[in-house]
C-alpha cells in the first residue's frame, strides 16, 4: 500500500497508524531518500532504492517522489491519496517546524534537522495546480487493478482509520 499526498497532508501519521493496526511493516520514504546534512540519495541509485523496497513482504510505504511513483503504483495493492487542502498542509508543515526544531522527525533520516524554506512553501501552494492532476490521472489508470482511496479532511482520514481499526478488531 502506498501513501501520498501533499507536503503537510499526513502522509507519514496516517502510514504508520495503518502499520500499527495492520502489524504491517511501514517504509518512509523520506528516511531513504535523504542522507544527514539533507544530502539528496544520488537519482542514480534512488530508483533502484525504492525497486528494492517494493519486492519485499506485504508493506506500506509513504512518500510523494513522482520519479518512482509509477514503480510503487505497479507494486501496490492500494493507493491513498491524501487530497487535503493546501492551507491545512502549510499550517501543519509549519507547525511541525516548531515542533521538531533542532531534531529529525521520527519519519526522516537521522541528521536531517527539520527545516522549512520558502521554495518547499511554494511548492505546497503550488501542489494542487502543479502535482496535483498528474497525480489524479495515474490515480484514474490505476483504479482499474488497485483500490484507491482518496481522503479529502482530516475526517474523512479519521474515519477511514476507525473503519479500518473495527473491521481489524
Amino acid at each position: 500500500m502506498i501513501v501520498i499526498g501533499s507536503g503537510g497532508s499526513g502522509k507519514s501519521t496516517l502510514a504508520a497508524r495503518l502499520g500499527e493496526i495492520l502489524g504491517i511493516r511501514v517504509i518512509h520514504l523520506d528516511s531513504l531518500y535523504w542522507k544527514p546534512g539533507w544530502r539528496e540519495e544520488p537519482r542514480s541509485e534512488w530508483e533502484e532504492t525504492v525497486r528494492s523496497q517494493v519486492r519485499g513482504e506485504t508493506w506500506i510505504m509513504d512518500g510523494n517522489y513522482g520519479g518512482t511513483l509509477d514503480i510503487r503504483l505497479a507494486a501496490a495493492e492500494a493507493v491513498i491519496f491524501l487530497d487535503l487542502p493546501r492551507i491545512l498542509c502549510i499550517r501543519r508543515v509549519v507547525a511541525r517546524r516548531f515542533r521538531y526544531a533542532h531534531e529529525s522527525r521520527p519519519d526522516m533520516a537521522p541528521g536531517c534537522q527539520e527545516r522549512l524554506d520558502l521554495g518547499f512553501l511554494k511548492y505546497l501552494w503550488k501542489y494542487p495546480a502543479e502535482r496535483r492532476p498528474g497525480i489524479l490521472r495515474k490515480l484514474e489508470q490505476a483504479s482499474r487493478e488497485k483500490t484507491v482511496i482518496s481522503l479529502r479532511s482530516p475526517e474523512e482520514v479519521r474515519g477511514f482509520v476507525v473503519d479500518l481499526e473495527g473491521l481489524v478488531e
